[in-house]
């Protein structure tokens, strides 16, 4: 049975007001940036924000007021530096004040990887020495019961919902994803739920061609989102690159309120859908950002 739906009806459905949301789990690229429009156009509420590098999807979030917590181990804009909605959230309570769980890259890792292992904690020697340990009450530091040297716990995390960009899947929502994944498949095995959105919806026998690189198998996921460029401005390898003009022309304009909502209004309210923010971004800007060159894989045989 297909699992396939339109973003909005994915979002609706999948993702609650209160939610806990996982997503940007590939770090800079595949970051579901066309999911986190339509939840600001759906103005949620009240979600936790889980992720490791979000870029500015998460500061888009939190500026829109859908945001309550985050847990993460960065906010802010890769190519510029600051985040200033996450900025005016945290220093200034605006739009609402928000919590915030500190992480290093690595220990939000761990968290979601205890959580698809299914264990509540997992011990590691990481964030020994650091600050991170007096922020974050939810670590622990106790000495190992077999050499008594001191341990970081690091709590299972299970998010409510995964939402993941990949490049192809199909109507079951086993799916294919290639350059740096990040932490992503231990977040969809932690997760309650997956949405995975991919570039091209194939046939079963296109996965089940090269099952080693399947990142997420279907019985995992609860709805599949066919939408090209649903990850711009972030880049997706192998079918546009990233369009660092976004992250400049936000930076610049994100610098105040009335500069922020302004943003939000032109680029995810006004245009009503990601079809109309393909058409706003227009053919020539979006075909600029696609690969000069290919450089395929070598196949391989799974002959026996």
């Amino acid at each position: 049975m297909s699992k396939v739906v339109p973003l909005r009806d994915a979002m609706a459905r999948h993702v609650p007001d209160g939610a806990a949301i996982v997503l940007g789990t590939a770090l800079e690229a595949l970051i579901p940036f066309a999911a986190a429009h339509e939840l600001i156009r759906q103005r949620r509420r009240d979600l936790t924000l889980i992720g490791p590098i979000s870029d500015v999807c998460f500061d888009q979030l939190i500026a829109a007021g859908c945001a309550r917590r985050v847990v993460a181990s960065w906010v802010g804009n890769v190519q510029h530096g600051s985040g200033y909605g996450f900025r005016r959230a945290v220093e200034q309570g605006i739009p609402h004040p928000i919590d915030v769980e500190d992480h290093s890259n690595f220990t939000l890792a761990l968290s979601l990887e205890a959580a698809a292992l299914g264990v509540p904690y997992v011990p590691t020697r990481t964030l020994l020495g650091t600050d991170i340990l007096a922020r974050n009450a939810r670590l622990r530091q106790l000495p190992c019961p077999f050499t008594g040297q001191p341990l970081v716990l690091v709590p299972a995390l299970v998010p409510d919902v995964a939402i993941l960009h990949v490049q192809r899947a199909d109507a079951d929502g086993s799916c294919h994803a290639w350059g740096a994944s990040g932490v992503t498949a231990a977040a969809a095995k932690a997760s309650r739920a997956v949405v995975v959105i991919c570039e091209e919806l194939v046939p079963p026998e296109v996965i089940r061609s090269d099952p080693n690189r399947t990142l997420v198998p279907g019985f995992l996921v609860s709805a599949v989102v066919h939408l090209p460029w649903g990850a711009h401005p972030s880049p997706v390898q192998g079918h546009y690159n990233r369009d660092h003009a976004v992250y400049t022309d936000y930076h610049g304009r994100s610098a105040t309120l009335d500069g922020t909502r302004a943003w939000l209004h032109e680029w995810v309210v006004d245009v009503g859908d990601h079809a109309g923010y393909l058409a706003k971004l227009g053919p020539a800007r979006l075909g600029a950002l696609r690969p000069k060159t290919s450089q395929l894989a070598a196949p391989v045989d799974y002959g026996f």
